[in-house]
C-alpha cells in the first residue's frame, strides 16, 4: 500500500481514558498467571463505545486540527512506523514475482518466479530462482502441515474462483494472487521453525519439483504420524484455561472479521454502482453547456470536477479491493488453520488422558508409567509450547499488520477527499457573480 511505510510497524499508543491492555478482550480469564506471557492477549478488536463522540483526535492522542483539510501525508507523518525485526538478523530472504500464463493442450495456468537469496549453511548455493504454480504452493503447505503439526502454517489464498465473476488470468487477479503467495512465503521465511523445514528447502531450490511430488506420501514424521492416525475413540474431558480462551477468542475474531469482510463488499459494490451512476451525471453539464452560453464555463467547469471525483472514487476502490480485502480474508483463514492446530493439540492429550486412565485402573500398587504413556506427554508439552509461541507470533504480527493497514486505509480515504475538495473549490470562481458590464 502506497503511505504505509515499509516493514513491520511498532505497536502506537493508544486513546481515550483507558489504555488498550486495561480494556476486555476474548483472552482475559480471572487467572493471569496461568495463561502465561507467552499469549501477549492482544485487544485489537475490543474498542470503547464512546470514542467516537470524543473531539476528534489521531489513535496516538494527538488533537486534529479540522480548520483547514489535512494534507495526505499528516497522518503517517504523526503516527511513524519504524522497521522492527526484534533483534533477529536474518538470514534468508524469499520473493515471489514476474508471473507468467503457459498455454498448453490441456489447461492454461500460471507461475511465479521465486527468488532465494540466503547465508544458510543447508543451501548448497547463496541464491536461486525457479518457478512455480499455485498448486506447487499447496503441496508445501500440506508437506508442512504433515511435517510439522503443532505449529500454525500460514494460510495460502484461496485456489477458487467464480467462473464468469473473477477472471483468474486478469492483470488484477493475478497480482493480488502473486502479493498472497509472496506473504506465505515470507510468514514461513520468518518463521524459526518452518524455515528449516525440508520441503520448504527443496521447495525453493529444485528445479524440477514433480520428482519430489511424484515420491507419493512420504513418511511422516513421528510426531506427525502419531497426530494422523489418532482416532476419535479419545474424548478430551475439558480444555486448559488458557486453550479454551484461544478457542473462544479465534471464534470472536473469525465472526468479526467475516462481518467486515461482508459490509466492506458491499460498501466497494455500492461504490462501482455509484461510479456508474457519475459517469453518467457528469457529461449531462457538458451537453447542457453547449445550449446556454453564458452558463457555459461554469457548467463545464462542474462537469469536469464530477469527472475528477469519479476517477479519484475509482482510486479508492481499487485501494479497498486489492489491498484491504485481501489482509481480511487471509486472517479469517489463519484464524481457521489456528483452530486446526487446537483440534490437534485436544486430540493429542484426549490420547494421553486415555492412556493414563487405563494405567490408573491397573491393580498393581505402584503402576509403572509405560513408555508409550511418556512419550504421549511429551507429545502433549510440546503442542502446548509449539501453539503458544505460534499464537504469541501470530498476535505480533496481526497488531502490526492491522494497524499497517488501516493507516493506509486512513491515508487513502484522506487523498480522496482532498481530491473531491480541491475539484469542487476549483470551480467556485466560476459560479460566483460576476459583475454586469452596462
Amino acid at each position: 500500500m502506497s503511505g504505509a511505510a515499509p516493514g513491520a510497524p511498532k505497536p502506537l499508543p493508544s486513546s481515550g481514558p483507558k489504555s488498550l491492555r486495561e480494556m476486555p478482550h476474548p483472552l482475559a480469564t480471572s487467572s493471569s498467571e496461568e495463561m502465561g506471557p507467552a499469549l501477549s492477549p492482544s485487544p485489537d478488536l475490543l474498542l470503547p463505545r464512546g470514542a467516537a463522540d470524543k473531539d476528534l483526535s489521531l489513535p496516538n492522542g494527538t488533537p486534529v486540527d479540522t480548520s483547514s483539510p489535512a494534507s495526505s501525508s499528516s497522518l503517517l507523518n504523526r503516527l511513524q512506523l519504524d522497521d522492527d525485526l526484534d533483534g533477529e538478523t536474518r538470514d534468508l530472504f524469499v520473493t515471489v514475482d514476474d508471473p507468467k500464463k503457459h498455454v498448453c493442450t490441456m489447461e492454461t495456468y500460471i507461475t511465479y518466479r521465486v527468488t532465494t537469496k540466503t547465508t544458510r549453511a543447508e543451501f548448497d548455493l547463496p541464491e536461486y530462482s525457479v518457478r512455480r504454480r499455485y498448486q506447487d504452493f499447496d503441496w508445501l503447505r500440506n508437506k508442512l502441515e504433515e511435517s510439522q503439526p503443532t505449529h500454525l502454517i500460514p494460510p495460502l489464498p484461496e485456489k477458487f474462483v467464480v467462473k464468469g465473476v473473477v477472471d483468474r488470468f486478469s492483470e488484477e487477479f493475478v497480482e493480488t494472487r502473486r502479493k498472497a503467495l509472496d506473504k506465505f512465503l515470507k510468514r514461513i521465511t520468518d518463521h524459526p521453525v518452518l524455515s528449516f523445514n525440508e520441503h520448504f528447502n527443496v521447495f525453493l531450490t529444485a528445479k524440477d519439483l514433480n520428482a519430489y511430488k511424484k515420491q507419493g506420501m512420504a513418511l511422516l514424521s513421528k510426531m506427525g504420524e502419531s497426530v494422523k492416525y489418532v482416532t476419535g475413540g479419545y474424548k478430551l474431558r475439558s480444555r486448559p484455561l488458557e486453550f479454551a480462551a484461544i478457542g473462544e477468542y479465534l471464534d470472536t475474531f473469525s465472526l468479526k472479521l467475516g462481518t467486515i469482510d461482508r459490509i466492506a463488499q458491499r460498501i466497494i459494490k455500492e461504490q462501482l454502482e455509484y461510479l456508474v451512476e457519475l459517469r453518467e451525471y457528469g457529461p449531462v453539464y457538458s451537453t447542457w453547456g453547449g445550449l446556454e452560453v453564458e452558463l457555459s464555463e461554469p457548467l463545464e467547469g462542474v462537469s469536469a470536477c464530477i469527472g475528477n471525483c469519479c476517477t479519484a472514487l475509482e482510486e479508492l476502490s481499487e485501494d479497498m479491493t486489492e489491498d484491504f480485502l485481501p489482509v481480511l480474508r487471509e486472517y479469517i483463514l489463519y484464524s481457521e488453520s489456528m483452530k486446526n492446530v487446537l483440534k490437534k493439540r485436544d486430540q493429542v492429550q484426549a490420547e494421553y488422558e486415555a492412556k493414563l486412565e487405563a494405567v490408573a485402573l491397573k491393580k498393581e500398587d505402584r503402576p509403572k508409567v509405560p513408555t508409550d504413556v511418556e512419550k504421549c506427554q511429551d507429545r502433549v508439552e510440546c503442542f502446548n509450547a509449539d501453539l503458544k509461541a505460534d499464537m504469541e507470533r501470530w498476535q505480533n504480527n496481526k497488531r502490526q499488520d492491522f494497524r499497517q493497514l488501516l493507516m493506509g486505509m486512513a491515508d487513502k480515504n484522506i487523498q480522496y477527499y482532498e481530491k473531491c475538495l480541491t475539484a469542487w473549490e476549483s470551480i467556485i470562481p466560476l459560479l460566483q457573480d460576476k459583475p454586469e458590464t452596462k
